[in-house]
């Protein structure tokens, strides 16, 4: 009888990654149906994009409360729980105690836009009220709330006590003084307490946002309204797609079939492994959407390869390491989607913006960094290689051609993906929807390697990494959204331009605050905070917004490897079984390169706007 209601618990708890799988499928088929009814039928599904953007909000919330349940709310550490340190149990529990509380407040917030939207009675679709799919906030916010409540204490009697107390503290806060003007200092310190004890990153933003529209009693629902806002935005869809199609293609053979191609058009010695692998990881990244999944996928294929050529171990994890980050620049990147976004740029245009400006951080990479200096040999005269073998391996074209043949889908979906974007032939919604769509048919049916299950973890992945991601979105524009009603920004460009008069300085800075932001904040948090803020300062230097983007997606990769934030670090900690100290000091050389290769694009601004304005009208 336990037995039978522990599966039934079980089940009802898994509800939220099937919900949030679900709305994803949905935001992949029905944009696909649109394409092929509106030239057959003459029209399409009723009011398709809005039903596709608040499919978005439901993917969201839900997602959300899966990444929760699997410890995947980004903190300031990193988010992903891969390193395996035990937390301090009084920290974890203040940490946990605050997000509780804070999710309690963004309920009542959430559940006050709700209200008014159902004074108004907007109708989505096919007679649905739009309110049905906005209720889908207050209910996860009050979900997450009681979730985080009942990890304060291991006890069941503490779990229960917390995911109750903790939620309905914030609850009747909110309630009660909603429209009050209260102090901000009190509430200012918890969450910069909470934050460094390991509250997740959405908590510490939303609660900063709750207390600045507090102080100055405006109502709380601004911040539910930012929120609703970011996850129905009418490109945001393509977020979730794009991370989709390289879940997809990171858990089936695509990664091995793409090795084998590397390999072989670059040779198999060292130099040409080495190339391989840094251009590999740069265009998996951009479309596994996070570096972190591209260590995962690569790192076990890649890291024997470098030392069966005869690379040492210690450049090997450090290139790996490093070369993932550098995917960010490279289309359909979901941060440079985001920042199309949030900039107000077309995302064509951002697209061919990054091609040369990654190459670049590519080259950066391998010279600057050592990767490819002379020497190599001698570093490997420990391994088990002849010289002759660790130097050169010639090219056969018949292996050339027989990995490309096995890779042919694999290479043909970055086509599909920017080829039906800048052709004007799919919005960004719809080419995502067809690169989800491609990589799904062409694993699971020419390569018969992708199985319901690995489709239903892929499904799940994705939800909650854009579950998560989102949350952080939505609290962080709530709190730009204040900045900037506040005058933030234009006090910002008269502070910097008395300061720092000439362009070239105010570049060096710009790159060297972008490295520290970087080390300190998650990206996405970065891109909605810090975009609204520096774009217009940037913007009176007369630096364009499309150079600007790159200039902060190229810093933002100096990020990933710089504690405490930099992921990729704690992701190869775990899945090379090395001490993060030993890899973070491997990636020394990579940083430096990276923060050259910065300043190159931004001192050089022809590689970021060139082909933009050669191709696009």
């Amino acid at each position: 009888m336990s037995a039978a209601f522990s599966a039934r618990l079980k089940r009802i708890e898994r509800a939220d990654e099937l919900l949030s799988s679900l709305a994803l499928v949905l935001m992949a088929l029905i944009p696909a149906v649109e394409i092929l009814l509106r030239p057959l039928m003459g029209r399409g599904i009723e009011n398709a994009p809005v039903l596709v953007q608040h499919l978005g909000l439901v993917l969201a919330m839900f997602g959300a409360l899966a990444a929760e349940r699997h410890g995947h709310l980004t903190t300031l550490a990193g988010g992903a729980r891969v390193d395996g340190a035990r937390p301090n149990p009084l920290l974890h529990a203040f940490s946990h105690a605050v997000a509780a509380l804070v999710c309690g407040m963004l309920a009542v917030a959430s559940w006050r836009l709700v209200a008014s939207e159902m004074e108004v009675s907007h109708v989505l679709a096919y007679g649905i009220p739009l309110w049905w799919v906005q209720a889908s906030m207050p209910l996860g916010f009050a979900l997450l709330g009681l979730k985080l409540g009942a990890r304060c204490l291991p006890m069941a009697w503490g779990k229960l006590a917390g995911s109750l107390l903790c939620p309905l503290a914030g609850l009747l806060l909110a309630w009660q003084f909603d429209g009050s003007a209260l102090p901000i200092w009190p509430g200012l310190l918890l969450l910069l307490a909470a934050l460094l004890a390991g509250a997740p990153i959405f908590a510490a933003l939303g609660g900063l946002a709750l207390l600045l529209f507090w102080q100055d009693g405006m109502p709380l629902a601004s911040v539910a309204l930012s929120h609703y806002q970011i996850t129905v935005n009418p490109s945001l869809p393509a977020l979730p797609l794009f991370t989709l199609a390289g879940l997809v293609f990171a858990r089936t053979g695509a990664a091995r079939r793409l090795g084998d191609l590397f390999v072989a058009l670059f040779g198999q010695g060292v130099t040409g492994t080495v190339l391989a692998a840094a251009v590999l990881c740069s265009c998996f990244t951009a479309f596994t959407g996070g570096s972190g999944v591209t260590i995962l996928a690569l790192g076990g294929l890649l890291l024997p390869l470098l030392k069966q050529a005869g690379y040492p171990e210690r450049r090997g994890i450090g290139l790996v390491t490093s070369a993932s980050a550098l995917g960010v620049l490279l289309a359909p990147s979901v941060p440079l989607i985001m920042y199309a976004i949030i900039a107000r740029v077309p995302i064509n245009t951002m697209f061919l913006a990054g091609l040369l400006p990654a190459a670049v951080m590519v080259g950066f990479l391998l010279i600057c960094g050592g990767y490819l200096r002379r020497g190599q040999a001698s570093e490997a005269a420990s391994s088990a290689l002849p010289a002759s073998q660790v130097t050169a391996a010639p090219r056969d074209r018949r292996l050339i051609l027989a990995a490309a043949w096995s890779a042919k889908w694999e290479i043909l979906a970055p086509f599909v993906a920017i080829g039906s974007l800048v052709s004007g032939l799919a919005t960004p919604t719809e080419s995502a929807a067809l690169t989800a769509l491609y990589a799904v048919l062409t694993q699971a049916l020419a390569h018969r390697e992708l199985y319901w299950r690995l489709l239903g973890q892929a499904l799940s992945e994705s939800a909650q990494i854009i579950g998560g991601v989102l949350l952080i979105l939505g609290m962080a524009l709530g709190l730009t959204n204040y900045l900037i009603d506040a005058g933030i920004p234009d006090a910002a460009i008269e502070a910097v331009q008395a300061l720092i008069p000439n362009k070239f300085v105010f570049l060096l800075a710009l790159t060297l605050f972008l490295l520290l932001a970087g080390a300190l904040m998650e990206i996405f948090a970065a891109i909605v905070v810090l975009v609204p803020l520096l774009l217009p300062v940037a913007l009176s230097y007369g630096i364009d917004a499309v150079h600007f983007g790159i200039i902060f997606l190229a810093a933002m990769e100096m990020g990933f490897l710089c504690p405490p934030a930099g992921m990729n670090i704690y992701f190869s900690s775990a899945m090379f079984g090395k001490p993060v100290r030993y890899v973070a000091q491997a990636v020394l050389p990579a940083l430096l390169a990276i923060f050259l290769g910065t300043l190159a694009i931004a001192w050089l601004p022809v590689l970021a706007t060139g082909l933009p304005g050669l191709l696009l009208p």
